[in-house]
């Protein structure tokens, strides 16, 4: 357990949150100096086909240890934590056998980790959690399904008489910004199917998710004197927020749960002669998935029906699909994770992402690629924690999934 927790704790200690903006693999330099410190880790425990390329993807396999034919399989988490707050110099503190009571993290700023606010907290009394000092986020996601991974590995070398297949590891940058599985050499990784230690919360598999597009809608306005606007001003302001009040109201993040879709204005910007509107688009299901884009091109239409042609234009442009196409052909894959976890005492809980993950792409780049718990909550945020039995259940996983793998 020591070795687990300083391991990640040594992970956090690494800047890498991702850049959407940079246009570069990886997208931040602190990526691959994270990179390179795992690479020189990985040849001091003595792993072998050990690879760093230059846009910061990092393979290494442990292999084979008996003669018995097994498929190759492989374990991926991202080095990169999110843009959404601050990774640098981040301050980890092990809260003991937590007592289900407020968690001071920053007593200057009075920042507390409350049950009040954030009751899962509850579901962890009595463990050790690692939280931070309220000033960044922890980095778990996904420094956690790094430091299982690696940790787990190093058991089998220490083992040997535990008998396993030829065992892949894929560590990629910036899945945080979507681009994780964009230059990922499936072909290269040679596996027959993958597990990406992502998720969050003990116990989640995960072999859905949500269909994904983009869309940015622009406006064009007429701007003149105000004081001589009337039958002449176009303010495409007001007419993009015309185009916002269009669309259902409720099919938006904060009305959805479950399989339920929606539609998210992630960013506006504008002035009376130009207004950008920035959506995603998201649904579990294809044909909703289609029809929710469809929408968006009537919405337009009807606008530029009533302002004039050309007021109103849209770009689509799809993200990533739902993996679980590609995953029922081989669900075999999610039964061996499903039985490792309760083989380690874990009830698993099969959901759907609301979200996407590296594997969703991979899947769909011939790797078959369900997600795993990691074990931290709240990612994202200066309120993330990782309770410590959850991150030991990851590498138990990890392990139990090897162990059936090998015995099918």
């Amino acid at each position: 357990m020591n070795q687990l927790v300083e391991r990640f704790l040594k992970y956090v200690s690494y800047d890498t949150q991702s850049d959407e903006l940079t246009g570069l693999t990886p997208s931040t330099p602190g990526q691959m100096v994270f990179a390179n410190y795992l690479k020189s880790e990985l040849e001091s425990l003595g792993f072998s086909e050990i690879s760093l390329d230059d846009n910061g993807y990092l393979f290494a396999t442990l292999p084979a240890n008996t003669d018995k034919q097994i498929p190759v399989i492989g374990f991926i988490a991202h080095m990169d934590t999110s843009p959404d707050m601050s990774g640098k110099n981040v301050s980890p503190r092990i809260v003991e056998k937590y007592d289900g009571k407020d968690i001071v993290l920053c007593a200057e700023e009075k920042i507390i980790l409350s049950p009040k606010q954030f009751p899962e907290l509850l579901d962890h009394q009595g463990e050790d959690i690692i939280v931070t000092d309220g000033k960044t986020l922890l980095g778990a996601d996904d420094k956690a399904g790094i430091a299982s991974i690696v940790s787990a590995l190093v058991y089998l070398k220490e083992h040997p008489e535990i008998k396993h297949g030829k065992i892949r590891i894929g560590f990629n940058p910036d899945e945080e910004i979507g681009l994780g599985a964009h230059k990922f050499d499936v072909e290269k990784f040679g596996c027959e199917w993958a597990y990406t230690m992502d998720g969050g919360e003990l116990g989640e598999l995960e072999y859905e998710n949500f269909n994904a597009a983009s869309a940015k809608v622009m406006f064009k306005g007429c701007n003149v004197h105000p004081g001589y606007a009337k039958h002449k001003m176009v303010n495409s302001i007001r007419v993009a927020n015309q185009f916002i009040e269009m669309l259902p109201r409720h099919e938006t993040p904060e009305h959805t749960e479950g399989y339920e879709g929606f539609y998210h204005l992630v960013g506006i910007k504008g002035d009376v002669e130009n207004t950008v509107l920035n959506y995603i688009i998201r649904d579990h299901n294809r044909n909703r998935f289609e029809d929710r884009k469809k929408e968006m091109l009537h919405l337009v239409r009807k606008i530029n029906a009533e302002f004039g042609e050309g007021t109103a234009t849209v770009e689509l442009h799809d993200q990533y699909y739902n993996m679980r196409e590609q995953i029922e052909p081989v669900m075999h894959v999610v039964d061996i994770a499903y039985k490792a976890m309760e083989k380690a005492g874990i009830p698993p809980k099969v959901q759907p992402i609301r979200g996407g993950t590296d594997g969703a792409q991979l899947s769909f780049k011939g790797l078959p690629c369900p997600n795993i718990f990691a074990g931290g909550l709240n990612f994202h945020g200066r309120y993330e924690f990782l309770p410590i039995p959850n991150l030991l259940k990851a590498k138990d996983t990890i392990l139990n999934i090897i162990q059936l793998t090998a015995n099918k």
